[in-house]
């Protein structure tokens, strides 16, 4: 029996329409792309398929996949995939040249798409509780996305019921069930606590009255009702930001406090740390275990692997890599085997804590293999890192990087902030330390440095001695000229004496 997504898949692409197929996990999606290009026999979109397999500079096997598939015209999209690839696939599904994309629900959201059908593949998906069925808002995000006004008069939203009881389900639930209430952001604590530091460093309140009277004019409070609760919870962040010391009360400077229906009208203002915090978006409670780590530094034996622990270890870096069953006597001996570079207090087994801290340190064991030159493809197969998920992994990484070097300024500890500053680079560039000096030439990246490196060429010195013919053969005559200019060297065309239907270096492209 054909699956009836493909049937669907196919009868859209026979009346010259183009349609995206939601699926409920990134195998699925891509399962779903492979099975229906299969089916389609006359197209081969070439040049677009060795553009997708050019996005990484070494093609992984996910990337030979989707190559295949856009081959015939159809595509899979998801987190995973390169930056790169996702923009090819939806600027070519815009141009019409891509007629299927089989993606994830993130394709959902705020997306503008000639698709004049949806087919969702599946409704449910596994959570905390299980196999569960997805919210309705979510369905009917997906749904609008089809016959979109700039694109189609109408549109077609199908959702595939393998029985009887899931069809009259997924029509209670969704054709004529309730989208669920949206609640405020606000409510969570990370982001409020957030927001109360910014409100406080950027001077745009400076009491706790009026603190409090901004927060009540907004959603959360609306919803919430209960004005006194309200006021703790706000306390309650104001005291740990207190404690954190990124404010300060006049408390501290004065006995004298006015009273007002909120109770004190205390003065706030943010300390330096706390200014700066803000200025950074971090969560204040990342930066207060930043500080934290930081601070214990002195007993410790400081490697990269310290400061990608202290990053992946934050709220800003979920979710982290799931260590699976058969992984976790491996993980754990790492964690023996690494107990000196770790800069925080670690739980215990028997805490609650200990399997976010287990996960963690596997994802900061995948970022050190990283930054020790291992390729996606050999991260995608011990991992299950994804090359898009990596490249997430290492911009948040690297914006947690750069905040802690920016607290180590303020702490004073410029020790760290050499070795935090060369993480950094390190990460940014997924190499290791012996190649940093030959990244600070434009056009060198973590392949072609390494190729140096292994011909003797290992700083911008032995760049400037090396001749330029060389130069050429080792990184091709277009990089040796560019390098060479960079340093400063006039560099003259290159003539050689060769023999008849011999091609010389001038004719390298």
């Amino acid at each position: 029996m054909i699956d009836p997504t493909i049937t669907i898949a196919l009868d859209t692409i026979n009346l010259k329409k183009q349609g995206l197929v939601f699926a409920n996990s990134k195998r699925s999606a891509e399962k779903a792309a492979e099975d229906i290009s299969k089916k389609i026999k006359n197209t081969r979109l070439i040049n677009l398929s060795e553009q997708i397999l050019k996005a990484l500079s070494r093609p992984t096997k996910q990337c030979e996949r989707l190559a295949k598939c856009i081959e015939k015209g159809i595509a899979f999209h998801h987190a995973g995939l390169h930056s790169k690839q996702r923009e090819l696939i939806e600027n070519n599904f815009r141009k019409g040249v891509i007629k299927i994309i089989c993606a994830t629900p993130t394709l959902a959201i705020g997306i503008d798409m000639p698709a004049f059908r949806v087919i969702l593949k599946d409704l449910r998906r596994y959570g905390f509780r299980g196999l569960d069925w997805i919210p309705t808002l979510e369905y009917l995000q997906m749904c609008g996305r089809a016959g979109r006004p700039s694109y189609d008069n109408e549109g077609q939203a199908i959702a595939i019921a393998q029985t009887e009881n899931s069809r009259e389900e997924i029509e209670f639930r969704y054709v004529y069930g309730q989208p669920e209430d949206i609640y405020s952001k606000l409510a969570v604590e990370p982001v409020l606590r957030t927001y109360v530091l910014s409100l406080i460093a950027t001077k745009f309140v400076k009491t706790k009255k009026q603190l409090i009277e901004f927060f009540m004019k907004t959603f959360w409070a609306k919803q919430y009702k209960d004005k006194n609760r309200l006021i703790k919870i706000i306390e309650k962040m104001i005291d740990l930001l207190t404690d954190f010391k990124f404010i300060i009360s006049d408390k501290e400077k004065s006995d004298f406090i006015s009273a007002n229906e909120y109770g004190d009208d205390e003065k706030f203002e943010a300390t330096k740390m706390g200014e700066r915090v803000a200025q950074l978006y971090i969560d204040p409670l990342t930066a207060k275990f930043i500080i934290d780590c930081l601070e214990r530094s002195q007993n410790k034996v400081i490697s990269s692997f310290s400061f990608l622990l202290i990053v992946t270890r934050t709220l800003e870096m979920r979710p982290y890599l799931r260590v699976k069953v058969k992984e976790l006597d491996d993980i754990q001996a790492s964690h023996i085997q690494l107990h000196e570079n770790i800069l925080e207090d670690e739980p215990s087994q028997f805490e609650t804590e200990y399997d976010d801290f287990i996960c963690s340190l596997k994802t900061a064991l995948m970022l050190q293999e990283w930054i020790d030159e291992k390729s996606e493809e050999d991260l995608l197969q011990k991992y299950d890192v994804r090359p898009g998920e990596l490249n997430v992994k290492i911009l948040n990484g690297d914006w947690l990087l750069y905040a802690s070097e920016e607290i180590c300024r303020i702490l004073k500890k410029h020790k760290l902030l050499k070795e935090i500053s060369k993480t950094r680079f390190r990460l940014k560039n997924g190499i290791k330390e012996e190649l940093i000096p030959l990244l600070s030439l434009k056009g060198v990246g973590r392949m072609r440095a390494r190729k140096l490196y292994e011909n003797k060429l290992r700083d911008i010195g032995d760049i400037k001695k090396v001749d330029i013919l060389t130069l050429s053969q080792i990184v091709g005559k277009r990089l040796a000229t560019n390098m060479k200019e960079q340093l400063g060297e006039k560099v003259e065309k290159i003539k050689e004496n060769k023999r008849k239907g011999q091609i010389s270096l001038n004719d390298w492209n």
